[in-house]
């Protein structure tokens, strides 16, 4: 049966061999909200896994990423735990890291604090020998508040983008993933991806890797980059806005009310949460689907 949440599996003989896989991060990389078959969540690290372990029988994959967390818990908590595994991990091993989101999210949340975080646990993964998968934050223009946040996280990207060239990183720009400007790429809490949305990265990821599609399959022409808003709109539709706006208010409600909330108590999604893959342990490779362009 043909599954469109498949990633195209390459030939076990292109790109580089990758034996072990460690992920690290918060929601993002833990999964939400990409429902796995069986229960649980799935997420793009889980979809790269499938298919590197469709390459390598012996390969092995952890994922330490817990909701919630802040990119100072990913670096006090997870790294150490990824360096740890990493030091008996079989190579050429891969570990990925993405945070940064929840503080920014956060008022006094800081690019260029962040940067300095950020670099010293880079510094650390490499010092293992591994190979380092980095992220730059997504474009938040798909909603009006979330779009706020575009010049902190734009300023956050261009130091991930040099640490990722300093430190010899391999790094996915989300950024120019124009899909993820769209609405519909999102889950009705705005904060959290969509299953297609998921499984786009986890093949764009697997690009950058070269562990992807061939040159050949991946063929045609990628879609236009919008640099900015046009400087003349057509007057908004009165419905459309009454209706956008019920959607936000809902919006707020139920989803941005309680995250509220919790920052208020002190509190986070991941308390008391553990690791989904906490240890390095086989993969259950999927079947290929049909070859797809990263988009």
């Amino acid at each position: 049966m043909n599954d469109t949440n498949h990633l195209a599996v390459p030939n076990a003989q292109e790109g580089p061999s990758i034996a072990s896989f460690v992920a690290l991060g918060d929601s993002f990389t833990e999964g939400m909200n990409d429902l796995a078959p069986g229960g649980g969540l799935r997420g793009w690290a889980d979809r790269l896994a499938e298919v590197l372990a469709a390459r390598d029988p012996g390969f092995r994959y952890a994922n330490l990423a817990v909701r919630g967390k802040v990119l100072r818990q990913i670096v006090s908590e997870q790294v150490p735990a990824a360096v740890s595994l990493l030091d008996g991990a079989d190579p050429p091993a891969l570990v990925s890291i993405a945070g940064g989101g929840n503080d920014l999210l956060r008022p006094g949340g800081d690019p260029d604090t962040l940067a300095e975080l950020f670099d010293a646990a880079v510094a650390r993964l490499r010092e293992t020998g591994s190979g380092v998968l980095m992220f730059t934050g997504f474009d938040p223009r798909a909603f009006r508040l979330m779009g706020l946040l575009r010049g902190k996280i734009a300023a956050y990207n261009m130091h991930l983008r040099a640490i990722a060239d300093a430190r010899g990183c391999s790094l996915v720009d989300l950024w120019a993933m124009r899909f993820l400007t769209r609405p519909e790429a999102w889950s009705a809490d705005r904060l959290h991806l969509t299953s297609e949305s998921h499984r786009r990265i986890a093949e764009r990821a697997a690009h950058v890797l070269g562990v992807g599609m061939t040159a050949a399959s991946s063929a045609g022409a990628p879609p236009p980059i919008v640099w900015s808003r046009p400087a003349t709109v057509a007057p908004p539709d009165r419905a459309a806005w009454v209706a956008a706006r019920r959607e936000d208010y809902r919006w707020a409600r139920e989803h941005f009310g309680p995250w509220v909330g919790r920052r208020i108590r002190g509190t986070s999604s991941g308390d008391g949460r553990q690791a989904k893959r906490p240890r390095l342990a086989p993969v259950a490779a999927v079947a290929p689907d049909a070859a797809r362009p990263p988009g």
